[in-house]
């Protein structure tokens, strides 16, 4: 029997590292979602948008990114008992990668419902809050908030004055925020007549999605949703408020049209995988991968499909998140 030689395994090793990985086209590997400067320079403002025809004072808070030319805008909705200041995470980066990123908190179903009440009574609180009105209140913050912006890119002694690229505009939220960003920018309301689609969002991330509750099929809710969707989810993306389980945050993909639509879902992760803290009834340790994963993912997403970027688009469409993701996560596209 012939045996190889003990040299040649590494000369052929050397040879195709240094020959043909150099000679290889590096477009798709040379994206990388999670590269930022070192030591970013993100500044963060602190503002309140008067809506005085409903008597609504919204607050938001702006992570600005590094250069001053006119930057795409990233809107994000809180979940049930949030605020604008939670999940700092995605804002730094999304800012740092060159998003204005808008942070907005929703009075009535943000921390108000809970934070000077007994913790016997919170969860009660909590229940109540999640209701339609507070839905309905939500839907309209964001072109209120979308309307404000344009005023203050005009204005010419804002902080934001002709900083904001408002042709490139991405919604994105967590829960009751994902709730909100699936009604601002596509999915179809129950009721016929009426409509909360807002044409200036170009594209979307839902963080723990549902479907709608009641009789209303899923395929006629987000069957005709047009800009691009990502939604994420974990295997136990569960909450102690409200009744969504698993089968309605998985009923969303499939009922969603082909074209820019992308799923995720992280084992084992929680209902606070896409926070910065742990929720009441959590039970599995947070994996340090998930965070990561979400960042690179959605930045991904933003690039191509806010930017444009051609590498953004073949990273994330062919082999890009499968360096990111766990054995057990899974990834789909259509």
């Amino acid at each position: 029997m012939r045996t190889a030689h003990p040299v040649f395994p590494a000369v052929v090793s050397f040879f195709f590292h240094t020959v043909l990985l150099a000679a290889a086209p590096a477009a798709e590997e040379s994206y990388d979602p999670l590269k930022v400067p070192e030591q970013p320079e993100i500044e963060t403002l602190d503002l309140v948008v008067n809506d005085t025809g409903r008597e609504r004072e919204i607050p938001i808070l702006v992570y600005v990114p590094p250069k001053k030319a006119p930057a795409p805008i990233v809107l994000f909705s809180h979940g049930l008992g949030g605020s604008r200041t939670g999940s700092a995470y995605l804002g730094r980066h999304w800012a740092a990668r060159g998003y204005m990123a808008v942070f907005v908190q929703h009075p009535g179903s943000d921390t108000s419902v809970w934070k000077d009440l007994p913790p016997l009574k919170r969860i009660a609180s909590m229940r109540t809050a999640a209701s339609s009105g507070n839905f309905l209140l939500r839907v309209t913050d964001v072109p209120v908030v979308l309307d404000r912006l344009e005023r203050w890119n005009d204005a010419e002694d804002h902080p934001l004055a002709r900083r904001l690229d408002l042709e490139r505009i991405g919604m994105s939220g967590h829960s009751f925020g994902a709730v909100t960003t699936q009604a601002v920018s596509g999915q179809r309301s129950a009721v016929k007549r009426v409509a909360f689609t807002d044409p200036r969002i170009k594209a979307a991330i839902a963080m723990s999605p549902s479907s709608p509750r009641g009789k209303q099929d899923p395929k006629d809710a987000f069957g005709s949703v047009k800009v691009p969707w990502m939604l994420m989810t974990g295997t136990k993306d569960l909450s102690l408020i409200g009744d969504v389980d698993m089968a309605s945050r998985l009923a969303v993909f499939p009922a969603l049209p082909p074209g820019g639509k992308y799923e995720l879902v992280l084992h084992d992760a929680e209902h606070s995988a896409f926070t910065e803290r742990a929720l009441p009834g959590d039970r599995e340790p947070r994996n340090p991968n998930h965070h990561r994963v979400i960042l690179a993912l959605s930045t991904a997403f933003w690039d191509a499909w806010l930017l444009g970027d051609e590498d953004a688009r073949t990273w994330l469409d062919k082999d890009g998140p499968a360096s990111f993701l766990e054995k057990k996560d899974r990834w789909r596209l259509k």
